[in-house]
Order: structure tokens, then C-alpha cells, then sequence
């Protein structure tokens, strides 16, 4: 029995389609599994955390919970940036794990069919790109879609966990 993106794609003859926020860091567009994406919020009071990366902004408490917040840009090694009426932060769950990731400014919900999705291209040894899904062709535009969960290594994952946990247990 045919799922329904199944009949969808053998209907019209193509791939299956997903769904991406997406969302600009600087003058580039990504793309998050919308999936993933629990919540959009705006940028609200962030308490920092000795000793942490320089890309873990802190924590913020969200109605009772505490949630650790990255900054993407510093994560991806971009420019600092103002903060704008237009920065945000992006609830995303990672490994059972919410996290605040701040972007500079959320753009739509994105349809983006598996054949408007290339391969990421290579860069070379020394650029880490496996966590970029693909990149997404849109009419005018590309969007580079993230794999949010390989955006951080299994290290990093755990310590901002632990840092949840340990900020939780002292409220």
C-alpha cells in the first residue's frame, strides 16, 4: 500500500517535498527541518555561562525551563553581529535536547522538493561541510540546509546539556 507521499510523487512525477524554516545569518540563507523547529521566539534576556565556547551565548528561561542558547554566527565562524529588532531565537530539539539557536532574522516556511536539493558541494579537506544536508535551489536563490544535530560534535552536545541540567537543578 502507497504512503501518501508516495501516490503525492507518482502523481505528479516527482520527489518527495519537505519542509525548511529558513532563516539569514549575514548576507546567507539556511534552512532547518521544520521538524526540528519547536518554537520561534524573540530575542529576550540571555544569563551567561563561565567557561563555556565563545559560540554558547548562556541560558534563557522559557515558562520554567532553561534552555541553552548558541549563537550560530560565532559557531560558524562569521563576523559578530548587532543584534537587531529582527534577531531571533530558534527552538530546536536536538537529541531530546531543546536549544535556543539565534539567528538574525527568521525569512518563511520553505517547500523544497528532494530534486531542488544538490549535494554539498566539496570545499577541501579543511572545511567541515557534513553538517550541510544539501543545498536547497529555490527560484533566485540557493539555501544551505543544516543538518542542526551535526552542527555540533557529540562533545559540544553534552556539555550544553550538562549545562541545562546543572542551571535546572540550582532554580
Amino acid at each position: 500500500m502507497a504512503t501518501a507521499i508516495e501516490r503525492q510523487t507518482n502523481e505528479k512525477g516527482a520527489g518527495a517535498t519537505r519542509k525548511y524554516l529558513t532563516f539569514a545569518l549575514g548576507e546567507e540563507e539556511y534552512g532547518l527541518e521544520i521538524m526540528k523547529v519547536r518554537e520561534i521566539i524573540g530575542l529576550m534576556d540571555i544569563t551567561r555561562v563561565p567557561r563555556m565556547p565563545e559560540f554558547v551565548r548562556g541560558v534563557i528561561n522559557l515558562r520554567g525551563k532553561v534552555i541553552p542558547v548558541l549563537d550560530l554566527r560565532m559557531k560558524f565562524n562569521m563576523d559578530k553581529a548587532e543584534d537587531t529588532d529582527q534577531t531571533c531565537i530558534i527552538v530546536v530539539d536536538i537529541e531530546s535536547t531543546l536549544m535556543g539557536v539565534v539567528v538574525d532574522e527568521v525569512s518563511e516556511v520553505m517547500n523544497i522538493s528532494e530534486e531542488d536539493i544538490e549535494e554539498t558541494p566539496e570545499f577541501g579537506a579543511r572545511v567541515n561541510t557534513e553538517f550541510i544536508l544539501g543545498i536547497g535551489k529555490a527560484p533566485g536563490r540557493v539555501v544551505i540546509l543544516l543538518n542542526i544535530v551535526k552542527a555540533l560534535s557529540a562533545e559540544e552536545i553534552i556539555a550544553i546539556s550538562e549545562i541545562r541540567n546543572t542551571k535546572q537543578a540550582s532554580a
